[in-house]
C-alpha cells in the first residue's frame, strides 16, 4: 500500500496557468504562511511553556500533513503565494488527487488510485510554491559528479535485474522497516507524530510504522562511524528554545529517502514552538558527496486532538510474496515466449 502512496506524491502538482498568473505576494511566516494581523497578535501575548526541568516544551500529536511538494514546479516563478493565489491553489490541488474520479477502470492508473478519498490525509498547500526555501529556486541543488553517477549506477542496476528480483530491491515502506524516516517529509496519509520529553532526552513517535527516535540531549558523541542505523543516529541540544538535533550514520540505502543522497549524509533539524498550536520545524542537508551545496526547507507541524492509534504493517508479511511470485511468474512468461519466437 505504501508504493501506492509514495507514486501518488507525483501527483502532487499545480497547474501551469494557475502558477503562471502569480505575482509577488508578503512575506512568508516560519508556519509556511502569511501571519494576519490576529495571528501575530496571538503569538506576541503567547508564553512559551516549560518542562518541570525548564526546557521549552514541545510536548504534544502534530501533523505535518500538506500537499506542498518539496521542490518548486518548474512553472511557479515565486515561492511566497497570496491569501487568494493559495485558495485557488488549494481548491485545483484537490480536484487533482481526488481519487473519487476513477478513470481507466481496470487500468494500471485505475488500480493506483483504488483507495476512495475518505481514505486520504493529505492535507493542505501551504502559501508556498516549495517546500524547499534554500536554494531560493526552491529546487535541489546540483548533483555533484560523484553523485550524478551515483545515480546512474543505481538505476543501472535497477534495470539490469529489474525492480523485484529479490526482497531487497523493494522500498523500506513496503518491507515494513520504514516509512517517514529523517527528515519525516510527509505523504498520503499518518503524518501524525507525538513528541514526549525527560530531562536528557526528547522521543518522537512516528506514527507510520511506529517508528521513534530518541535524542539523547546530554551532549554525547555520535556512535562509531561503523555503527549504521535506518534512522541514522541523533543528537541534540537547546540553542534558546529551539531544539537542535544532528543526525548521521544512515545506513547505505538509497530508498531511506526521498531525495538522492549517500550514506555520509548529514541532517540538520530545528524544531521551534512558536504558538500553543505551530511548531516551525526545518531542515537542513549536508551531503557534499552528492550535492554542490547544502540545502533547506521548512515544514510545519500543526497540533492536533489525536489520539495516535497503533498502526499495523503487514505489507511484509503479505505484498512481498505476491511482489516475488509476480516478478516470477514474469519473467517465466518472457522465457517461454522468448522460446517460441523465431530466431
Amino acid at each position: 500500500m505504501g508504493y501506492r502512496f509514495l507514486k501518488s506524491l507525483r501527483t502532487f502538482g499545480y497547474g501551469t496557468a494557475a502558477l503562471l498568473a502569480f505575482v509577488p505576494a508578503a512575506t512568508i511566516s516560519v508556519t509556511g504562511q502569511t501571519p494576519t494581523a490576529k495571528t501575530a497578535a496571538a503569538r506576541k501575548a503567547w508564553t512559551q511553556p516549560r518542562t518541570p526541568d525548564g526546557q521549552p516544551d514541545l510536548q504534544g500529536i502534530w501533523s505535518n500533513a500538506t500537499t506542498t511538494p518539496l521542490e518548486r514546479p518548474s512553472a511557479a516563478g515565486k515561492l511566497v503565494l497570496t491569501d487568494e493565489e493559495t485558495a485557488e491553489l488549494e481548491k485545483q490541488t484537490q480536484e487533482n488527487l481526488n481519487t473519487d474520479h476513477r478513470v481507466g477502470i481496470g487500468t494500471e492508473a485505475d488500480v493506483a488510485t483504488a483507495y476512495n478519498q475518505i481514505w486520504w490525509d493529505r492535507g493542505s498547500v501551504l502559501n508556498r510554491t516549495s517546500l524547499i526555501i534554500d536554494p531560493e529556486d526552491g529546487r535541489l541543488p546540483p548533483l555533484t559528479p560523484a553523485g550524478q553517477k551515483a545515480v546512474e549506477a543505481r538505476a543501472a542496476a535497477r534495470r539490469a535485474h529489474g525492480p523485484a528480483d529479490t526482497w531487497e530491491d523493494r522500498s523500506l515502506q513496503e518491507r515494513c522497516i520504514l516509512y517517514h524516516g529523517v527528515p519525516p517529509l510527509p505523504t498520503g496519509y499518518n503524518n501524525n507524530y507525538e513528541i514526549v520529553q525527560t530531562a536528557g532526552y526528547v522521543s518522537i513517535l512516528h506514527e507510520e510504522i511506529h517508528e521513534v527516535r530518541t535524542i539523547p540531549l546530554d551532549g554525547r558523541p555520535h556512535l562509531p562511524s561503523n555503527v549504521r542505523l535506518w534512522m541514522g543516529d541523533s543528537r541534540g541540544h537547546w540553542e534558546g528554545d529551539t531544539l537542535v538535533v544532528e543526525t548521521t550514520n544512515f545506513k547505505e540505502q538509497f530508498n531511506l529517502f526521498r531525495f538522492p543522497a549517500s550514506a555520509n549524509i548529514q541532517i540538520i533539524e530545528r524544531f521551534a514552538r512558536i504558538d500553543a498550536d505551530h511548531i516551525d520545524y526545518r531542515f537542513t542537508i549536508n551531503d557534499p558527496a552528492t550535492y554542490q551545496k547544502p540545502w533547506t526547507a521548512i515544514l510545519p507541524m500543526t497540533k492536533i486532538a489525536g489520539p495516535i492509534y497503533e498502526y499495523a504493517c503487514h505489507e511484509g508479511n503479505y505484498g512481498i510474496v505476491g511482489i516475488l511470485a509476480g516478478a516470477r511468474a514474469e519473467e517465466k512468461a518472457a522465457g517461454e515466449a522468448a522460446k517460441r519466437s523465431p530466431k
